[in-house]
């Protein structure tokens, strides 16, 4: 069964109303307002096809009701938006690239994106793809996309938090015959909404800010164009890559808060990123929300919130590790997006170009004082 967005609520709910109502079904009597998880492998299927369910690898009645409200969220008041859950962010964008592209096919991907993307790279070039790269600032795809197929954006981008214009990116791509797709799990859908600025595809890893407790391993695709959301709804049949309905309806009753801990989690990783400002041993310091970020002027016309995230670098790895094992109330541990705080040395994976020291900070729900307090207070035994 298909989840297509634009039911249930009003068109100009805010977020917080739309968060907390999204995707629930019609009121029953006597009944829970959501519904609690499906466990089912099949279902009853006499005679001919033709119901909803029939099978557990396609269809999840409490998949039905988390994917609509995504949709609402991604997309709300437009007809024709599908979306798709899946067993992990990395499941929701192997499914668009893997769907979408054949042997000869170029695609563009940021060469500054999420960690996986180089291993995602191999495996299209395996098949026959070519792959081209330039970095998301100042909008480098635009140089590499001719004769492309599809266009994927990060932004912004993970973990350096750079930001490119999806509008002028897609109307570019699009000109050229080519479907553009954006990772939006760092802004979230209540911080941009990629399709009402002209993408065919918004993809996230509801792992993160979505869900938002560290609990839950979840992916999601939203996409406008119907034949190529089939080939995505395909793509999932044929891998099996499907959220588990316990996942999907943790999902769903996350939801219902993401309004009140985006905007607390934004606003306390502004007070961070300005408290960091006055400290020299901090450099190369990023978020979108600073009136003097790099990345600030294009966000502002895109975003409505600037994530969670505060990037920034300290001199050397050892004193990267000694700031990060004096914290007491942030995990020395990767992701990000959820309701405690998260910090690490990003260069100990390998997998992406930053210095030493970098550190990417993930902004919690804690009260902003204390964390920074924490934080500051950390920096100082650091130096010792």
């Amino acid at each position: 069964m298909s989840a297509t967005s634009g039911q249930g609520l009003p068109g100009g709910s805010g977020d917080g109303t739309r968060a907390v109502r999204a995707g629930l079904p019609e009121p029953v009597r006597h009944e829970p307002t959501l519904p609690g998880p499906v466990f089912a492998a099949h279902f009853h299927l006499p005679g001919e096809v033709t119901g909803p369910y029939s099978y557990g690898r396609d269809d999840n009645p409490t998949w039905t009701l988390l994917e609509r409200a995504i949709g609402e969220l991604e997309a709300p008041g437009r007809e024709g938006v599908e979306t798709l859950v899946f067993a992990s962010g990395m499941a929701a964008i192997s499914s668009v690239l893997f769907s979408q592209l054949r042997a000869g096919d170029a695609v563009v991907l940021p060469d500054d994106g999420y960690q996986a993307l180089p291993l995602v790279r191999t495996q299209l070039e395996a098949y026959g793809i070519e792959v081209r790269t330039a970095p998301t600032a100042g909008d480098a795809q635009l140089d590499v996309l001719d004769g492309a197929k599809l266009l994927w954006m990060e932004t912004p981008s993970n973990p350096g938090l750079d930001v490119c214009d999806i509008r002028r990116l897609t109307e570019a791509a699009h000109a050229r015959g080519a479907l553009v797709a954006v990772d939006n799990t760092l802004a979230t859908p209540l911080g941009q909404r990629p399709l009402e600025l002209g993408a065919d595809f918004s993809v996230a890893s509801g792992t993160k800010q979505l869900t938002g407790h560290g609990d839950v391993l979840l992916g999601y695709v939203t996409g406008r164009d119907a034949e190529a959301m089939a080939a995505v709804r395909r793509w999932r049949k044929i891998v099996g890559a499907i959220a588990g309905p316990m996942e999907a309806w943790l999902a769903h009753r996350s939801i219902a808060t993401l309004q009140l801990r985006v905007d607390r989690q934004n606003a306390t990783a502004l007070v961070l990123a300005e408290a960091l400002r006055g400290r020299p041993e901090v450099t190369g310091l990023r978020y979108p929300g600073l009136a003097d970020d790099p990345s600030h002027k294009v966000a502002s016309q895109q975003m409505r919130r600037y994530g969670c995230v505060v990037s920034f670098t300290l001199p050397t790895r050892a004193r990267a590790d000694r700031f990060l094992d004096a914290l007491r109330l942030v995990d020395d541990a990767t992701s990000f997006g959820g309701v405690r705080s998260t910090a690490e040395r990003r260069g100990r994976w390998g997998g992406d170009a930053v210095p030493d020291g970098f550190i990417r900070f993930s902004v919690g729900a804690e009260d902003p004082e204390d964390l920074v307090a924490d934080v500051l207070r950390a920096l100082d035994e650091s130096s010792r």
